[in-house]
């Protein structure tokens, strides 16, 4: 069956459909011996011989599913060419290789969703499906409601409005206030610029939520895979049932 190359090598686990282009861009992706340089190249599935860094991949290996609830000062990324602490260094030695499931910067921290389901991932990723993402926000100073109002309704940033966001005051005091806030995109710093706009510093920022799994009572810098009924509501919700 003719597929993209991007779509096969997701969902034989090697990385996400945006990552996968990257790898083609350079230069590092072979199909029967041949290095791939074209974006939106399609493979026959069964006949091809797909080649990653030297690596013949086979389709149909056994997926992964985990949460890591992410500490503070660690990069959303499997290697960093500065060394600086990554994400990868929390998780378990697996067989599979798994990555990170949309991003949470260096300093926020909380759930953060690792696979090697590409399909699923790039799914979950895209703002055309509206997972759902639950943080806890403390921001500086006191907003008034009609800021609030403005976030909720959708800002303009970098010229293209935001989606409406679900805002909810949790308590405050004389020097910050704590939301709990629900988004369906994944803009890079969304919800942090989206205080700033209105004239707010986001002072610390917890994912406790995404696409209705729970950070739960999961301690800070571990991990556990996913139960079987949280995978299944996961690919309901963007359609991949099983």
């Amino acid at each position: 069956m003719q597929i993209r190359l991007n779509k096969f090598l997701a969902q034989a686990g090697v990385a996400s459909r945006r990552e996968v282009d990257r790898l083609i861009a350079e230069g590092k992706i072979k199909v029967n011996g041949r290095v791939v340089q074209t974006l939106g190249t399609k493979i026959d599935d069964q006949k091809d011989r797909v080649e990653v860094e030297g690596k013949p991949v086979k389709r149909g290996e056994g997926m992964a599913y985990l949460m890591l609830n992410k500490p503070p000062g660690y990069l959303v990324t499997l290697k960093d060419p500065f060394k600086r602490p990554t994400v990868k260094e929390l998780l378990p030695s697996l067989k599979e290789r798994v990555f990170p499931v949309g991003r949470l910067d260096y300093d926020s921290e909380g759930l953060l969703l690792f696979t090697n389901d590409g399909e699923l991932a790039h799914r979950l990723a895209h703002p055309r499906y509206k997972i759902p993402k639950n943080y806890l926000v403390d921001v500086k100073g006191m907003p008034d409601p009609s800021k609030i109002s403005r976030l909720e309704k959708g800002i303009v940033l970098d010229g293209k409005k935001t989606a409406p966001a679900r805002i909810a005051k949790l308590r405050d005091s004389s020097k910050k206030t704590l939301f709990q806030v629900e988004i369906y995109e994944g803009r890079k710093r969304e919800v942090k610029r989206m205080f700033e706009a209105v004239g707010h510093r986001v002072l610390h920022l917890k994912r406790v939520g995404f696409g209705g799994i729970r950070l739960g009572k999961l301690r800070t810098g571990k991990w556990r895979f996913l139960t079987q009924r949280e995978v299944s509501s996961l690919q309901r919700k963007v359609g991949l049932e099983t």
